[in-house]
Protein backbone atom coordinates (compact mmCIF):
# COMPACT_ATOMS: atom_id res chain seq x y z
CA UNK A 1 0.00 0.00 0.00
CA UNK A 2 1.40 3.34 -0.96
CA UNK A 3 0.48 6.37 1.13
CA UNK A 4 1.76 9.68 2.38
CA UNK A 5 1.79 9.68 6.17
CA UNK A 6 1.86 12.67 8.48
CA UNK A 7 3.93 12.87 11.66
CA UNK A 8 1.63 12.58 14.70
CA UNK A 9 1.55 15.08 17.54
CA UNK A 10 2.52 13.79 21.00
CA UNK A 11 0.30 15.04 23.81
CA UNK A 12 0.33 14.56 27.56
CA UNK A 13 -2.09 15.74 30.25
CA UNK A 14 -0.90 18.78 32.19
CA UNK A 15 1.01 17.68 35.28
CA UNK A 16 1.14 14.02 34.26
CA UNK A 17 4.11 11.98 35.43
CA UNK A 18 6.53 10.75 32.75
CA UNK A 19 5.44 7.17 33.43
CA UNK A 20 1.79 7.90 32.58
CA UNK A 21 0.56 6.53 29.24
CA UNK A 22 1.03 9.00 26.40
CA UNK A 23 -1.64 9.96 23.91
CA UNK A 24 -0.67 10.24 20.24
CA UNK A 25 -3.03 12.08 17.92
CA UNK A 26 -2.84 10.51 14.46
CA UNK A 27 -4.33 12.56 11.60
CA UNK A 28 -6.01 10.57 8.83
CA UNK A 29 -5.71 11.21 5.11
CA UNK A 30 -8.13 10.81 2.21
CA UNK A 31 -7.85 7.77 -0.06
CA UNK A 32 -10.14 7.02 -3.06
CA UNK A 33 -11.99 3.71 -2.74
CA UNK A 34 -13.31 2.89 -6.16
CA UNK A 35 -14.79 5.64 -8.33
CA UNK A 36 -17.41 7.04 -5.99
CA UNK A 37 -16.16 6.75 -2.41
CA UNK A 38 -13.35 8.47 -0.54
CA UNK A 39 -12.26 7.16 2.87
CA UNK A 40 -10.19 8.66 5.67
CA UNK A 41 -7.37 6.21 6.37
CA UNK A 42 -6.40 6.24 10.04
CA UNK A 43 -4.28 3.08 10.23
CA UNK A 44 -1.63 2.14 9.31
CA UNK A 45 0.52 5.24 9.68
CA UNK A 46 4.28 5.70 9.71
CA UNK A 47 4.72 5.82 13.49
CA UNK A 48 1.74 3.74 14.57
CA UNK A 49 0.78 0.85 12.36
CA UNK A 50 -1.46 -1.16 14.69
CA UNK A 51 -3.66 -1.06 17.78
CA UNK A 52 -3.66 -4.60 19.11
CA UNK A 53 -4.33 -6.74 16.03
CA UNK A 54 -6.29 -3.89 14.39
CA UNK A 55 -4.04 -3.16 11.42
CA UNK A 56 -6.24 -1.07 9.11
CA UNK A 57 -8.93 1.56 9.81
CA UNK A 58 -10.97 3.33 7.11
CA UNK A 59 -13.72 5.82 8.05
CA UNK A 60 -16.09 6.81 5.23
CA UNK A 61 -18.85 9.40 5.12
CA UNK A 62 -21.25 10.77 5.96
CA UNK A 63 -21.80 10.90 2.19
CA UNK A 64 -24.94 11.89 0.29
CA UNK A 65 -25.61 8.91 -1.99
CA UNK A 66 -29.21 9.77 -2.94
CA UNK A 67 -28.17 10.75 -6.47
CA UNK A 68 -24.89 8.82 -6.67
CA UNK A 69 -24.08 5.11 -6.81
CA UNK A 70 -22.56 5.03 -3.33
CA UNK A 71 -20.07 2.26 -2.61
CA UNK A 72 -19.03 0.30 -5.68
CA UNK A 73 -16.12 -2.03 -4.91
CA UNK A 74 -15.94 -4.98 -7.36
CA UNK A 75 -14.68 -8.47 -6.47
CA UNK A 76 -11.22 -8.39 -4.88
CA UNK A 77 -9.12 -10.79 -2.76
CA UNK A 78 -7.92 -10.91 0.84
CA UNK A 79 -5.45 -13.05 2.78
CA UNK A 80 -4.32 -13.15 6.40
CA UNK A 81 -6.98 -10.90 7.91
CA UNK A 82 -10.54 -10.36 9.10
CA UNK A 83 -12.64 -7.49 7.76
CA UNK A 84 -14.99 -5.87 10.28
CA UNK A 85 -17.71 -3.61 8.85
CA UNK A 86 -19.85 -1.25 10.96
CA UNK A 87 -22.35 1.33 9.67
CA UNK A 88 -23.68 4.50 11.28
CA UNK A 89 -25.98 5.24 8.31
CA UNK A 90 -26.90 3.53 5.07
CA UNK A 91 -26.78 0.02 3.68
CA UNK A 92 -24.11 -2.07 1.92
CA UNK A 93 -24.44 -5.51 0.33
CA UNK A 94 -21.58 -7.94 0.91
CA UNK A 95 -21.05 -10.81 -1.56
CA UNK A 96 -18.25 -13.36 -1.24
CA UNK A 97 -16.75 -16.48 -2.79
CA UNK A 98 -18.26 -18.69 -0.06
CA UNK A 99 -21.68 -17.94 -1.57
CA UNK A 100 -22.81 -15.37 1.01
CA UNK A 101 -24.97 -12.41 -0.05
CA UNK A 102 -25.69 -10.24 2.98
CA UNK A 103 -26.96 -6.70 3.51
CA UNK A 104 -25.61 -4.78 6.49
CA UNK A 105 -27.42 -1.88 8.14
CA UNK A 106 -26.70 0.32 11.18
CA UNK A 107 -26.47 -1.65 14.41
CA UNK A 108 -25.38 -4.82 12.60
CA UNK A 109 -21.92 -6.28 12.13
CA UNK A 110 -20.22 -8.16 9.30
CA UNK A 111 -17.05 -10.12 10.05
CA UNK A 112 -15.30 -11.85 7.15
CA UNK A 113 -12.33 -14.11 7.89
CA UNK A 114 -10.06 -14.52 4.89
CA UNK A 115 -7.89 -17.32 6.24
CA UNK A 116 -5.70 -18.52 3.37
CA UNK A 117 -7.83 -16.68 0.81
CA UNK A 118 -11.26 -15.27 -0.01
CA UNK A 119 -12.78 -12.79 -2.46
CA UNK A 120 -15.68 -10.41 -1.91
CA UNK A 121 -17.40 -7.30 -3.23
CA UNK A 122 -19.14 -4.42 -1.44
CA UNK A 123 -21.87 -2.36 -3.09
CA UNK A 124 -24.63 0.02 -2.18
CA UNK A 125 -28.00 -1.51 -3.21
CA UNK A 126 -30.15 0.11 -5.89
CA UNK A 127 -32.78 1.09 -3.32
CA UNK A 128 -30.84 2.59 -0.41
CA UNK A 129 -30.93 5.23 2.32
CA UNK A 130 -29.71 8.68 1.18
CA UNK A 131 -26.66 8.78 3.50
CA UNK A 132 -23.74 6.34 3.80
CA UNK A 133 -21.46 6.49 6.84
CA UNK A 134 -19.36 3.85 8.55
CA UNK A 135 -16.03 2.14 9.03
CA UNK A 136 -14.22 -0.87 7.68
CA UNK A 137 -11.43 -2.32 9.76
CA UNK A 138 -8.93 -5.11 9.30
CA UNK A 139 -7.72 -7.45 12.01
CA UNK A 140 -4.42 -9.25 11.38
CA UNK A 141 -4.81 -13.00 11.81
CA UNK A 142 -2.14 -14.78 13.85
CA UNK A 143 -0.56 -18.12 13.04
CA UNK A 144 -2.16 -20.61 12.49
CA UNK A 145 -5.54 -18.89 11.82
CA UNK A 146 -4.17 -17.01 8.84
CA UNK A 147 -3.58 -20.31 7.03
CA UNK A 148 -7.02 -21.69 7.93
CA UNK A 149 -10.37 -21.79 6.18
CA UNK A 150 -12.29 -18.68 5.15
CA UNK A 151 -15.50 -17.76 6.98
CA UNK A 152 -18.21 -15.10 7.16
CA UNK A 153 -20.58 -14.10 9.96
CA UNK A 154 -23.38 -11.53 10.14
CA UNK A 155 -24.55 -10.36 13.56
CA UNK A 156 -27.96 -8.71 13.40
CA UNK A 157 -27.91 -7.85 17.11
CA UNK A 158 -25.04 -6.99 19.43
CA UNK A 159 -24.81 -6.63 23.23
CA UNK A 160 -25.00 -3.17 24.78
CA UNK A 161 -24.62 -1.52 28.19
CA UNK A 162 -25.43 1.89 29.58
CA UNK A 163 -23.87 4.05 32.29
CA UNK A 164 -25.50 7.45 32.77
CA UNK A 165 -25.38 9.31 29.46
CA UNK A 166 -22.99 6.77 27.91
CA UNK A 167 -24.33 3.94 25.75
CA UNK A 168 -21.91 1.30 24.44
CA UNK A 169 -22.37 -1.35 21.75
CA UNK A 170 -19.74 -4.12 21.87
CA UNK A 171 -18.75 -5.07 18.32
CA UNK A 172 -16.02 -7.59 19.14
CA UNK A 173 -14.40 -8.88 22.30
CA UNK A 174 -15.33 -7.92 25.85
CA UNK A 175 -15.92 -4.50 27.41
CA UNK A 176 -16.61 -4.21 31.13
CA UNK A 177 -17.97 -7.78 31.26
CA UNK A 178 -20.20 -7.48 28.15
CA UNK A 179 -19.05 -9.82 25.36
CA UNK A 180 -19.76 -9.78 21.64
CA UNK A 181 -20.66 -13.04 19.84
CA UNK A 182 -18.22 -12.22 17.02
CA UNK A 183 -15.34 -14.69 16.70
CA UNK A 184 -11.83 -13.20 16.75
CA UNK A 185 -8.44 -14.88 17.04
CA UNK A 186 -6.48 -12.61 19.39
CA UNK A 187 -7.47 -10.80 22.61
CA UNK A 188 -9.33 -7.82 21.14
CA UNK A 189 -12.09 -5.28 21.74
CA UNK A 190 -14.08 -2.93 19.55
CA UNK A 191 -17.01 -0.85 20.82
CA UNK A 192 -19.08 2.11 19.67
CA UNK A 193 -19.61 4.71 22.41
CA UNK A 194 -22.48 7.17 22.06
CA UNK A 195 -23.19 10.07 24.40
CA UNK A 196 -26.49 11.66 25.40
CA UNK A 197 -25.07 14.47 27.54
CA UNK A 198 -21.95 16.42 28.41
CA UNK A 199 -21.13 14.79 31.78
CA UNK A 200 -17.77 12.96 31.83
CA UNK A 201 -18.07 9.21 31.27
CA UNK A 202 -15.61 6.53 32.37
CA UNK A 203 -15.00 3.15 30.70
CA UNK A 204 -13.03 0.33 32.37
CA UNK A 205 -10.00 -0.84 30.37
CA UNK A 206 -7.42 -3.61 30.56
CA UNK A 207 -3.91 -2.50 31.46
CA UNK A 208 -2.34 -5.13 29.17
CA UNK A 209 -4.24 -3.85 26.12
CA UNK A 210 -3.27 -0.91 23.93
CA UNK A 211 -6.14 1.31 22.79
CA UNK A 212 -7.13 3.82 20.15
CA UNK A 213 -10.15 6.10 19.94
CA UNK A 214 -11.64 7.68 16.82
CA UNK A 215 -14.60 10.00 16.38
CA UNK A 216 -17.33 8.92 13.98
CA UNK A 217 -19.47 12.00 14.67
CA UNK A 218 -19.03 14.98 17.00
CA UNK A 219 -15.95 15.60 19.12
CA UNK A 220 -14.68 14.54 22.52
CA UNK A 221 -12.00 15.50 25.03
CA UNK A 222 -9.57 12.86 26.31
CA UNK A 223 -6.41 13.68 28.29
CA UNK A 224 -6.83 17.33 27.31
CA UNK A 225 -6.84 16.42 23.61
CA UNK A 226 -9.75 16.97 21.21
CA UNK A 227 -10.70 13.94 19.14
CA UNK A 228 -12.71 14.93 16.07
CA UNK A 229 -13.70 13.06 12.89
CA UNK A 230 -10.65 12.56 10.73
CA UNK A 231 -8.20 11.62 13.49
CA UNK A 232 -7.41 8.71 15.78
CA UNK A 233 -6.10 9.12 19.33
CA UNK A 234 -3.64 6.35 20.24
CA UNK A 235 -3.83 5.76 24.00
CA UNK A 236 -1.02 3.27 24.56
CA UNK A 237 -1.01 0.57 27.24
CA UNK A 238 -1.15 0.63 31.03
CA UNK A 239 -4.59 2.22 31.45
CA UNK A 240 -7.29 0.70 33.64
CA UNK A 241 -9.89 3.34 32.74
CA UNK A 242 -10.70 5.96 30.15
CA UNK A 243 -12.54 9.17 30.98
CA UNK A 244 -14.22 11.02 28.12
CA UNK A 245 -16.06 14.33 27.98
CA UNK A 246 -18.08 14.43 24.77
CA UNK A 247 -20.64 16.63 23.09
CA UNK A 248 -24.23 15.29 23.02
CA UNK A 249 -24.83 12.84 20.14
CA UNK A 250 -21.07 12.21 19.81
CA UNK A 251 -20.16 8.76 18.48
CA UNK A 252 -16.74 7.29 19.20
CA UNK A 253 -15.18 3.98 18.21
CA UNK A 254 -12.94 2.39 20.84
CA UNK A 255 -10.42 -0.14 19.52
CA UNK A 256 -8.08 -2.16 21.68
CA UNK A 257 -6.21 -5.38 22.02
CA UNK A 258 -3.19 -7.23 23.26
CA UNK A 259 -0.13 -5.88 21.39
CA UNK A 260 0.36 -7.98 18.24
CA UNK A 261 4.01 -8.95 17.90
CA UNK A 262 4.02 -11.00 14.70
CA UNK A 263 5.75 -8.94 11.97
CA UNK A 264 3.63 -8.22 8.90
CA UNK A 265 3.90 -7.42 5.22
CA UNK A 266 0.83 -5.42 4.15
CA UNK A 267 0.39 -4.72 0.46
CA UNK A 268 -2.84 -4.00 -1.42
CA UNK A 269 -5.43 -6.42 0.04
CA UNK A 270 -2.98 -8.95 1.43
CA UNK A 271 -1.56 -9.35 4.92
CA UNK A 272 1.39 -11.73 4.92
CA UNK A 273 4.71 -12.44 6.57
CA UNK A 274 7.16 -12.17 3.67
CA UNK A 275 7.67 -10.59 0.26
CA UNK A 276 7.44 -14.01 -1.38
CA UNK A 277 4.13 -14.81 0.29
CA UNK A 278 2.49 -11.63 -1.00
CA UNK A 279 3.94 -12.09 -4.48
CA UNK A 280 2.48 -15.61 -4.61
CA UNK A 281 -0.96 -14.38 -3.51
CA UNK A 282 -0.94 -11.69 -6.19
CA UNK A 283 0.07 -14.18 -8.89
CA UNK A 284 -2.69 -16.60 -7.89
CA UNK A 285 -5.30 -13.84 -7.89
CA UNK A 286 -4.28 -12.60 -11.34
CA UNK A 287 -4.30 -16.18 -12.65
CA UNK A 288 -7.84 -16.80 -11.36
CA UNK A 289 -6.65 -19.61 -9.07
CA UNK A 290 -9.15 -21.59 -7.00
CA UNK A 291 -7.57 -20.22 -3.80
CA UNK A 292 -9.89 -17.18 -3.92
CA UNK A 293 -12.96 -18.63 -5.64
CA UNK A 294 -15.66 -16.64 -7.46
CA UNK A 295 -17.82 -14.00 -5.80
CA UNK A 296 -21.47 -15.05 -5.68
CA UNK A 297 -24.09 -13.08 -7.62
CA UNK A 298 -21.68 -10.38 -8.84
CA UNK A 299 -21.12 -10.31 -12.61
CA UNK A 300 -18.47 -7.57 -12.49
CA UNK A 301 -14.93 -8.36 -13.58
CA UNK A 302 -12.52 -8.99 -10.69
CA UNK A 303 -10.40 -6.03 -9.66
CA UNK A 304 -6.86 -6.44 -11.06
CA UNK A 305 -4.00 -6.21 -8.60
CA UNK A 306 -1.65 -3.24 -8.98
CA UNK A 307 1.90 -3.74 -10.18
CA UNK A 308 4.32 -4.71 -7.46
CA UNK A 309 7.09 -2.25 -6.58
CA UNK A 310 10.54 -2.89 -8.02
CA UNK A 311 12.01 -3.31 -4.52
CA UNK A 312 11.24 -5.98 -1.94
CA UNK A 313 8.21 -5.44 0.27
CA UNK A 314 9.29 -4.64 3.82
CA UNK A 315 8.48 -6.77 6.85
CA UNK A 316 7.41 -4.38 9.62
CA UNK A 317 6.58 -4.69 13.29
CA UNK A 318 3.62 -3.02 14.97
CA UNK A 319 5.62 0.18 15.56
CA UNK A 320 6.55 0.48 11.90
CA UNK A 321 10.13 -0.73 12.31
CA UNK A 322 11.62 -2.89 9.54
CA UNK A 323 12.32 -6.47 10.58
CA UNK A 324 15.29 -8.32 9.08
CA UNK A 325 14.49 -11.03 6.54
CA UNK A 326 15.20 -14.53 7.86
Amino acid sequence: MERTESMPALTRPAGAAPTDPESVLLPGHDVPLGRWTTVRRLLPQRQRRMVGAWCFVDHFGPDDVAQRPGMEVPPHPHTGLQTVTWLVDGEIVHRDSLGNVQSIRPGQLNVMTSGHGIAHSERSPRERPPVMHGVQLWVALPDPARAGAADFAHHAELPTWRSGDLHATVLVGDLDGVRSPAVVHTPLVGAELTFGGTAPATVALRRDFEYGLLALAGSAQVDGTTVAPGSLLYLGTGRDRLTVRAAPDCRLLLLGGEPFDEPLVMWWNFVGRSHEEVVAAREEWMAGASRFGTVADDPAAPLPAPTLPTTRLKVRDRHGGVRPVD
